[in-house]
Parts: structure tokens; C-alpha cells; sequence
């Protein structure tokens, strides 16, 4: 192993290797590149993994990004030219009717009209995704567990319309539910005290929390998200696409400063936008290129009149779902503290998935949760429930109360997602006097180390931090997102693939999500066909293939101790 120290100015990045197909830039700490041998010569470590060592981390912080093969890259892009060939002529045969086109277009007597489908907005829709569109979709009939069962549809018409036939395809091993922690389940303790809530209340509030909607469990269920959080106060949400892109306005506006990261989800791009700020976006993770921009923004002011910012909001996110890897969050707070900005973290992703006590990136790194100034995460992944929630200083939820669109339009959470939510959530404090939440959370750990070294070990491309439970291994081509995706099903495994214009267009992935419900066999019975579709498929990209190592559970240092 050698070290390297990054001392270059924010502008030199030469000599560095793409990532994401970008150039990314040096942070300013000391990288740690892992060599496939450990005795070669220098020059030939290859920068596979990446390791940050700093004061500001308790642990070091390794995240994984090899590079796209050339020749990769360049077939990639001549399958999508070949499709866009093809889906050109289609529509030249479509515009004469010589071939039936499926997509919804303006009657005849409306031609003269301001369109209202935008026509070659949707080419990608026509001639790329229905090529692939059973992959998406598919209709489970069953709880979405470690396994479970999905209705079986046909298509007789190239994918444009399904039919569902008789059958069930069951006992499905899911790879790809968001179903962190397990607690996605129809029996135990959670399921009978939400039976025990709906019969008590009803199973909706048909009001907002303003009006008649304000019942005595949303009360209890902010009380106990705040104590979980660590802070002074929270507010619960209907709906976590909404607890972002309806409270970003109601806390910037015109005359402030969003600083985003490139890879921010699109409910936090909407919510920047919605909110009438001015918004500058930043290099995926990189803290030299957040410093500069926080810089400028101090030093210039506000376009044209250079008046001081009202208001300077970096918005991140805890694991970024599409690239597995977590936010540098000690840098980022290190960097609000310097230049007087706030901190905005969704933690939707992470919430229940990271820390030894569950409680998200905060808890993953050992900060001090009064250090991050708004706190977002989502009750729909690690506790199967539905619902958002924001936390944080007391007079921050109280004006939030008044200002935010979500509490004064939106109708209440139903009773029994809040109580799946408490019951979930004392699980994992240990408040219900047992420790299967703590297990849960040691297993997850286990279960995400174990499933990356061995896609790994087996030779694939295998993207973001070795402890993030979001696990994209990369499929690059085109014509094998939809190969991959159907080939597994075949072999009774879920999983979600993905593709442009999702991920960057030579950077097609399957992303696999591990829950504390999957056994060891449930996994090796996975890793087993993912090595069997990866070798028919010819998936197996990786240039630096790792030695196997004994097959052994983690042991108990997955997770340091945290002193409360």
C-alpha cells in the first residue's frame, strides 16, 4: 500500500484518473491506493480503492470507482448509435404508417394546436425503453420480504401492452426492495400493533394536521423521531418526495445560495428549483470543488449588485441510491463551519442502514447531530412504512409548522403507517426490551461487507462505499441491461437494473439493495447466479480481480462502539 499526499491547488488535477467519467479533483487529504500485489513497484498500483485518512474520520472512509474499460466505453456507445439508427427509421416508417405507432399524439383535428406531447422528448421512450420496458413494473402479489412473488405478464405487441396470465412465479429471492432492516414484513410485533392502531382508528385521517388530521400518534411519532435523532425536535410527512421538494421553499428564496451535489436526488433538485434561490452545483463528493464555490460566494455576492448571500444551503445526501457511495460528511460540516453556511441532509437511504445504533451518517461518522442544521429522511426503506420527516432545532420545526407547503395542504399520515413507524423505530432503539433491532443493524453490516467482496472477488465492476447497502454493479452495454435483468428472473432472482438517461450513458448498472432478512444462503445462492448470468453475459469487466478469501462471517468490528 502506498500514500499520496493531495496537495495540489484546487485546478491541478493532472496525472489523476477519470471517475464517472468525469476528473475528479483532489480533496486536500491523504488518499491511500491499494495495489493488487502488495510488493509491486509503485507504478504499478492501480488507484481501484480509494481510502481517506483524516482527523475528522474515526474509521477509514473507502470507496471504489475503476474506471469504464476502453473498449467498453466504445462499444457502448455504438450500441446506442446503432439503436438511435434504428429508432430514427422507425419513426420514418410511424410518420407514413407503415408502422403502428402506440404513443399518445394529437388528434388530427387538433394538429394546429400549441402541442401538448412533446414528440421528440419521448424518443428515448419509443424506440429505447420499450425494448425493455418488462424489466420494470413487474406486479408483486406477495410481502415484498427476501422473497417473494411476482404475478407473470406477457406482451404481444413488443412490450406496449401486457396481459397477466394465471401463473405466480414464486419464492423470488429480491434483490433489489429498499426493505433495509426487514421490518417490510405481514407478521411480529410491528405487524400486530398496526392491526391493533387500524381497528382503534381507522385506516385514514381525511384531513390535514392544521385542520381535523392532527391525531395523538403523529405527536408521539415526532416526540420519539426526534429522541431517535438525537435533536430537539421533527415533523412527520405523508410523503418523502414531497418532504423535499415542498420544504426547500419554505427555507430559501430569491436573494439565497443553494450549493448542491451533482448526484442529489430529483426531489431535492425540484425542491432548489421550486424555491426561486440561485443554485450552483458541485463535483459528486468532491470538497475542493464545494470550498471553491463557497469561496466565490462569499467573495463575489450575489450576481450583478455583489450584496452578501441571505442565506448559503449546502444540500446533500446520506448514501446516493444510484452510485452506492456516502457523503464526506465531516468535511462538509468542517466546511459549513468555516464559511457560516447550513447543512441540508437527506438521509433517506441511509436513516436505519448506517451506524452501529442505526441512526444514519451522523451515527456512521460519530458527529454531533446539532452540527447538521436540517435533518431529512424517509420512513418508506429501513422502517416499511411510508412518510418523510425533517429535523433539527426546535424554532426550525416550528416555523416549518406555518411556512411549509406539506403540513398546510397535505392530509395526514394514516394511523397505521405511524404506527408501523413507531413500532419499527423503538425496535431499533431497544425501547420494546429486546435487541433484535441491533441485530438487524449488525446483520445488514455483515450481509453489505460479505455481498461486495464477493462480487468483487468474482471479477465484476462494483461501484461506492464498502459499508453503503446499495450495492450498483456495472453492466455498461445497452442490449445487456434488459438481457440481465430477464436472465436472472429466469433463475428466480429480482433485481433492478438501470439505464441511461438515469445513470450517464456508459455507466448502465443493476443495483442490488441488501436487507438484515437475507440468510448467508439466500446470498450465496444469489452471488451464485449472478456469477452464472455474469459469465453468460460476459459481465466480468473488472482488470483487478481480488483473491477469495475464507468464507467467514464479519466479526465484531464491523461496527465500532459509540459512546452515547
Amino acid at each position: 500500500m502506498t500514500e499520496s499526499p493531495a496537495t495540489k491547488p484546487a485546478g491541478g488535477d493532472g496525472g489523476q484518473r477519470a471517475r464517472n467519467g468525469l476528473k475528479p479533483e483532489r480533496n486536500g487529504l491523504l488518499k491511500s491506493f491499494r495495489c493488487k500485489h502488495e510488493l509491486q513497484p509503485t507504478h504499478n498500483c492501480q488507484p481501484e480503492e480509494e481510502e481517506v485518512r483524516s482527523s475528522l474520520y474515526r474509521r477509514p472512509f473507502v470507496e471504489s470507482y475503476e474506471e469504464t474499460p476502453m473498449l467498453v466505453a466504445v462499444l457502448t456507445y455504438v450500441g446506442y448509435g446503432i439503436l438511435t439508427i434504428f429508432g430514427y427509421l422507425r419513426d420514418f416508417l410511424r410518420h407514413w404508417k407503415i408502422e403502428r405507432c402506440h404513443i399518445a399524439r394529437e388528434r388530427e383535428e387538433q394538429k394546429d394546436f400549441v402541442p401538448l406531447y412533446q414528440d421528440f422528448e419521448n424518443f428515448y421512450t419509443r424506440n429505447l425503453y420499450m425494448r425493455i420496458r418488462d424489466n420494470w413494473n413487474r406486479p408483486v402479489c406477495s410481502v415484498p420480504g427476501p422473497r417473494m412473488d411476482l404475478k407473470q405478464r406477457v406482451s404481444h405487441d413488443y412490450n406496449w401492452t401486457f396481459e397477466y396470465t394465471d401463473q405466480v412465479i414464486r419464492d423470488v429471492i429480491n434483490l433489489g426492495s429498499y426493505n433495509y432492516l426487514g421490518f417490510a414484513e405481514n407478521t411480529g410485533p410491528c405487524t400486530d400493533a398496526v392491526a391493533k392502531v387500524t381497528l382503534q382508528y381507522g385506516v385514514g385521517v381525511a384531513s390535514t394536521r392544521q385542520e381535523m388530521g392532527n391525531l395523538d400518534k403523529h405527536e408521539v411519532l415526532e416526540e420519539l423521531t426526534a429522541s431517535f435523532l438525537g435533536v430537539e425536535a421533527a415533523m412527520a410527512f405523508g410523503m418523502g418526495f414531497a418532504t423535499n421538494s415542498m420544504n426547500i421553499p419554505a427555507l430559501v428564496g430569491k436573494g439565497c445560495l443553494i450549493l448542491s451535489d451533482e448526484l442529489n436526488h430529483v426531489s431535492l433538485v425540484l425542491g432548489a428549483r421550486l424555491s426561486g434561490a440561485t443554485i450552483r452545483v458541485f463535483k459528486h463528493n468532491n470538497m475542493q470543488n464545494l470550498e471553491k464555490l463557497l469561496r466565490e460566494a462569499i467573495v463575489h455576492g450575489q450576481p450583478r449588485t455583489h450584496r452578501p448571500w441571505k442565506k448559503i444551503l449546502i444540500v446533500v445526501e446520506g448514501i446516493y441510491s444510484m452510485e452506492g457511495s456516502i457523503v464526506r460528511l465531516p468535511e462538509v460540516i468542517a466546511l459549513k463551519k468555516r464559511y457560516r453556511a447550513y447543512v441540508y441532509l437527506d438521509e433517506a437511504h441511509s436513516i436505519g442502514a448506517l451506524g452501529s445504533r442505526g441512526r444514519g451518517v451522523v451515527d456512521y461518522f460519530g458527529l454531533d447531530p446539532c452540527d447538521v442544521d436540517v435533518m431529512m429522511g424517509t420512513f418508506t426503506k429501513s422502517f416499511g412504512a411510508a412518510g418523510g420527516y425533517i429535523a433539527g432545532k426546535r424554532e426550525l420545526i416550528e416555523y416549518l409548522r406555518t411556512h411549509s407547503h406539506s403540513v398546510v395542504y397535505a392530509t395526514s399520515m394514516s394511523p397505521p403507517v405511524v404506527e408501523q413507524i413507531i413500532a419499527s423505530m423503538k425496535c431499533i432503539m431497544g425501547e420494546d426490551g429486546t435487541t433484535v433491532g441491533q441485530e438487524r443493524i449488525r446483520q445488514l453490516a455483515e450481509n453489505t461487507v460479505y455481498f461486495r467482496k464477493r462480487l468483487r472477488e468474482m471479477g465484476f465492476t462494483v461501484y461506492g462505499n464498502q459499508d453503503s447497502p446499495v450495492i450498483p454493479m456495472m453492466l455498461y452495454m445497452p442490449s445487456k441491461i434488459g438481457a440481465f435483468g430477464r436472465e436472472m428472473l429466469k433463475r428466480n432472482i429480482g433485481v433492478v437494473v438501470v439505464g441511461f438517461p438515469a445513470t450517464p450513458i456508459i455507466e448502465s448498472r443493476v443495483r442490488f439493495c441488501i436487507s438484515a432478512a437475507h440468510t448467508k444462503h439466500l446470498l450465496d445462492k444469489a452471488l451464485s447466479v449472478i456469477s452464472e448470468v455474469g459469465d453468460l453475459l460476459q459481465l466480468k469487466y473488472s482488470r483487478h480481480r481480488l483473491q477469495p478469501s475464507p468464507m467467514r462471517p464479519l466479526d465484531d468490528s464491523v461496527y465500532e462502539d459509540v459512546v452515547d
